[in-house]
């Protein structure tokens, strides 16, 4: 295996929601040769800015970022585009000279990039229609329940109402008699991720408060900022455009599906309110138990950038950049 020194370089960015991720990339930029590769299944569809807390058009013309609105919310975006998109992309700003920076919270992107994708049963009609008639019946989060008794792992990485994803993970176990994380396992991934590891120097780098009370308060004062920022009438715009529903990846997005409801009548506007930001709260902590337990799946460190001392006191832009570069710069890149 090469050495650090010999690999092309590549820095992870990761963190929950929030936790100031995309502040923290424009200020590396400004240290390092990097460029911007987003990670986040949110921001890749169009339309979709304030919910998605895309990055402002002042931001992206000091860093511009890559893989942000190249798709119609209509089409879904899968994780074998992004791998695609990606690395494509990394390619590209190795051949630049310059070193990728991905940056984002879709955990499920970061991991697919170290190990790769598991071939997994095909899909089975009757199985599917079966696993729908009990969600008919009983809801989709008795059935997120189910799965969570026989696959934990697999419905920590998936929120009880992402109804596809729900019904495609028991729908493989019962399949299969296997749950995804086992046939991941089974298949022995770790040597796709040695792969990515082999190709390059990877710096993974996670921004996080240290308190969670911290980063509470910091979702909420956010999802009441995008409100009064325009988020109804931007979803709102989607909502009339008549080729779009709820069961797509885009409007299941955490923050839409809350004022898709409440423009459906399902919701008043506090309940819309009060929704979005347990939604948020919800896959903040589904990022941070994935971050927790990456040693177990990654090659490479996992170095924390916290945003406040031991003491709770918090530090400035400067001080988490410079924590950051010193991460960046023991990793020899």
């Amino acid at each position: 295996m090469n050495s650090p020194a010999q690999k092309l370089p590549v820095i992870f960015l990761m963190g929950p929601t929030a936790s100031g991720k995309t502040d923290l990339a424009i200020a590396l930029r400004q240290h390092l040769p990097i460029e911007l590769i987003s990670v986040d299944s949110a921001l890749v569809y169009r339309g979709m800015d304030i919910g998605s807390a895309k990055p402002s058009a002042q931001e992206q013309a000091l860093a511009p970022h890559r893989l942000i609105d190249i798709r119609d919310p209509a089409e879904p975006y899968s994780v074998a585009d992004f791998l695609a998109d990606a690395e494509r992309e990394i390619a590209a700003i190795h051949a630049q000279g310059r070193i990728p920076l991905l940056v984002g919270g879709t955990m499920l992107y970061f991991r697919a990039l170290l190990d790769g994708l598991a071939e997994m049963p095909a899909a089975n009609a009757s199985v599917r229609a079966q696993i729908e008639r009990e969600a008919e019946e009983f809801g989709w989060p008795h059935i997120h329940a189910q799965l969570a008794e026989v696959d934990p792992e697999t419905a920590a990485e998936i929120h009880p109402n992402h109804s596809q994803r729900v019904s495609r993970a028991l729908e493989v176990y019962r399949v299969s008699g296997k749950t995804m994380a086992q046939l991941r396992q089974l298949q022995h991934l770790p040597s796709a991720q040695q792969s990515f590891c082999e190709r390059y120097n990877v710096c993974q780098l996670v921004i996080a408060p240290r308190d969670r009370s911290i980063l509470h308060q910091r979702i909420a004062s956010r999802y009441e900022k995008m409100l009064s920022s325009g988020l109804v009438d931007e979803v709102k715009s989607l909502h009339q455009r008549g080729d779009l529903h709820p069961d797509l990846p885009a409007i299941r997005a955490v923050g839409y599906r809350q004022v898709w409801d409440y423009l459906d009548g399902r919701l008043d506007y506090n309940e819309m309110t009060e929704r979005g930001i347990i939604a948020t709260r919800q896959l903040a902590k589904r990022q941070l138990t994935w971050l927790r337990g990456w040693s177990t799946t990654s090659n490479s460190e996992l170095h924390w950038v916290f945003t406040e001392t031991e003491h709770g006191i918090s530090l400035t832009k400067e001080e988490i950049v410079r924590c950051a570069l010193n991460f960046i710069g023991s990793a020899a890149i």
